[in-house]
């Protein structure tokens, strides 16, 4: 096995492996990246298990073969040589194969144990499904509105992941830990047929989110408890979370009494400078009085911090207490410049819309009053 390639383009690709791989065990084969290179072309794959990755980069080939290597160790080695054309050989020298990594300008030569090809776990290939499109734009902004609220608690496994579904023409992410739930929709799919219901482990989605341009489609299929995603020249897949996902619907509220307006800059600002004195519950105050909102911490040993800004709102004095990060999580997604609190009784869900009113928004509840 022997070929040539560009040092950066090997980078960009490796580097996303390396997102995929969740250990750096030498000792195991899930640290490796599968190389093989045939027919002008290099497939590079990586895999945790649950979720796969692999891509094909262009290189010279002068003799065809396939090897694993350590990930980490791998992007090191490419991370410390400088640019340009890099030469990949692989030796067996008394049963101990190794690859020689070597630029090809300058007198720089690393030698990199390897592991056979066969101990690397088989990828699921999504041959003969139907995929369809969803425009990449739109999922990336669904994924980054929804990832960060699932569980991590793996007694609720169910919850681990982001529910994602097809409602007539829309697609809909859920994700929710129990106390707070995110949801998004967007009508994506006209035309497209229906397809099962899946709980998709974030990992992939962020991945996803994060690699794919703002131009062009993702293909997506979701098939014997699989969800593929495929665009330019990558391809993941990842096992499906089994188990039934909570009916979001009812947490719902289809309508809300109350609601008051603030300038998002000004409310993160505000919640900033307050959070310097939350205690380890997390609890932050508001008080809610016509035109004024009132943000409040306090922490037994430490002391408090109070501070007031304008709102709109017209209702009744009212106090309801809530979770610093279950704010803090999605304001730092929306981007909206105002955003609206709805709310009906101070211990029921409340809603956080962007303002004007978008295809997201987010249900917080309540925390318990001191």
């Amino acid at each position: 096995m022997k070929f040539t390639f560009d040092r950066n383009a090997m980078i960009n690709e490796i580097s996303i492996a390396q997102e995929i791989i969740s250990t750096k065990n030498a000792l195991s084969v899930l640290s490796n990246v599968l190389l093989i290179a045939e027919g002008g072309t290099l497939t590079i794959k990586a895999t945790d298990i649950k979720v796969n990755f692999q891509t094909k980069i262009p290189v010279d080939i002068e003799e065809e073969g396939s090897t694993t290597v350590l990930c980490d160790k791998f992007m090191g080695i490419l991370s410390a040589l400088p640019e340009g054309e890099i030469e990949f050989l692989l030796k067996d020298n008394d049963n101990l194969v190794s690859a020689v990594i070597r630029h090809t300008t300058k007198k720089i030569k690393y030698q990199l144990n390897c592991t056979s090809q066969d101990k690397f776990p088989e990828i699921a290939v999504a041959e003969k499904v139907s995929f369809f499109e969803v425009p990449a734009k739109e999922l990336k902004s669904m994924i980054t509105q929804t990832s960060f609220a699932v569980s991590d608690d793996e007694t609720r496994y169910f919850m681990n992941g982001v529910y994602f579904e097809k409602k007539e023409d829309r697609l809909v992410l859920v994700a929710t830990d129990g106390r707070r739930l995110a949801y998004a929709e967007k009508s994506v799919l006209a035309g497209v047929a229906d397809f099962p219901a899946a709980i998709v482990h974030p990992k992939i989605l962020n991945v996803v989110a994060k690699h794919a341009s703002d131009e062009g489609q993702i293909s997506v299929a979701i098939v014997d408890k699989m969800i593929f995603f495929n665009f330019a020249n990558y391809e993941f897949s990842a096992t499906l979370i089994d188990g039934q996902y909570p009916n979001y619907a009812r947490v719902i509220p289809e309508t809300q009494a109350h609601s008051f307006k603030v300038l998002k800059t000004e409310f993160v600002d505000a919640l900033k400078r307050i959070a310097i004195m939350i205690d380890k519950t997390g609890r932050i105050i508001f008080n809610l009085t016509p035109g004024v909102l009132t943000i409040t911490s306090k922490s037994t040993d430490l002391g408090d911090a109070k501070e007031e800004i304008p709102c709109q709102y017209d209702g009744e004095s009212v106090s309801i207490s809530m979770n610093y990060k279950h704010i803090d999580a999605p304001l730092k997604v929306m981007n909206s410049e105002y955003i609206t609190f709805e709310f009906t009784e101070v211990m029921r869900a409340v809603t956080l819309r962007p303002e004007p009113a978008a295809d997201y928004f987010h249900i917080l509840m309540p925390m318990s009053a001191e």
